[in-house]
């Protein structure tokens, strides 16, 4: 828990240097201080605001019991399981099948499942999968995880916009000997690269840990094992579209959203599937 703690200063303390190094970049010492005030805004919205952001980005709605009845009572019945407070439940409007849980804390939590995979699994998959989010909840990785998924977020945009203000010569702001453009370049060049690092701070490890841990709220590994299984089908399918928020918010999922694993593994935002599965069905009960 504490591990999880000094993540969370270390990634807000991470954005705070970034965006006076940014601002600096694109406008000298006015910019210096626009980033000071900007990075303080951003840190404060991170930690309370960064679960309503990540839920915006992908237009989840809540829903209600009348509305969902059957994952009400799936959530409610593993909730008790876990002894875990009920979270609030969204829905994401997309047919790629996938879930994530999303918060603060045990108190301020939030699950979202999309469309796609209430239709896809059935109700012993559905169990395994929730009871993997709860374990989130409960082993406290949904805030490290919304956090790291808003300063994602916040680095692709700078990189996007360092990117036009090198093409157009700059901004003016930071043109010490024609060094200002060179300056937009790196910055446009390595700050997708810390968005990369930024996410694989975030453990593969809490990946396998929720998966066990999960399992053993409900006594069965079998439900979310084929769960697994049946959701990296899916998303074939059914991928997220790749985009700069997709890729910043990827590793919230409890599956890689995307088509296809990347060919280097170790920038892989989840364990192999095979991995997750094989060490599912090796848990004995």
């Amino acid at each position: 828990m504490l591990g999880n703690r000094l993540k969370t200063v270390a990634l807000l303390g991470l954005l705070t240097g970034l965006l006076i190094g940014v601002g600096y970049v694109l406008g000298g010492q006015g910019g210096l201080f626009i980033g000071l005030i900007f990075s303080i805004v951003m840190n404060f919205a991170s930690y309370w605001w960064s679960d309503k952001i990540a839920l915006a980005m992908y237009r989840a709605q809540p829903v209600t019991k009348e509305q969902a009845p059957n994952i009400y009572k799936l959530v409610e019945n593993v909730c008790l399981k876990a002894n875990v407070p009920i979270p609030k439940i969204y829905q994401i409007p997309t047919e790629s099948p996938n879930a994530f849980a999303t918060g603060r804390n045990q108190k301020h939590a939030a699950l979202a499942v999309t469309k796609g995979i209430v239709k896809l699994l059935n109700k012993e998959e559905m169990e395994g999968v929730i009871a993997h989010e709860l374990a989130h909840i409960k082993n406290k990785d949904i805030l490290i995880q919304s956090i790291a998924a808003m300063i994602a977020g916040v680095i692709s945009y700078l990189a996007f916009f360092a990117r036009w203000g090198a093409f157009f010569g700059g901004f003016g702001g930071n043109d010490r000997d024609g060094g200002g453009i060179i300056e937009l370049l790196a910055v446009a060049i390595i700050t997708p690269i810390i968005a990369t690092i930024i996410q694989l701070a975030i453990s593969r490890s809490r990946e396998f840990m929720a998966d066990s841990r999960g399992a053993k709220f409900l006594n069965n590994s079998d439900g979310l094992a084929s769960a697994l299984a049946k959701l990296e089908k899916g998303i074939q399918h059914a991928p997220l579209r790749d985009t700069s928020q997709t890729q910043a918010t990827a590793h919230m999922f409890i599956a890689n959203p995307f088509r296809g694993e990347k060919i280097m593994s170790w920038f892989m935002t989840h364990p192999p599937m095979k991995a997750r599965i094989r060490r599912l069905n090796e848990m004995k009960f």
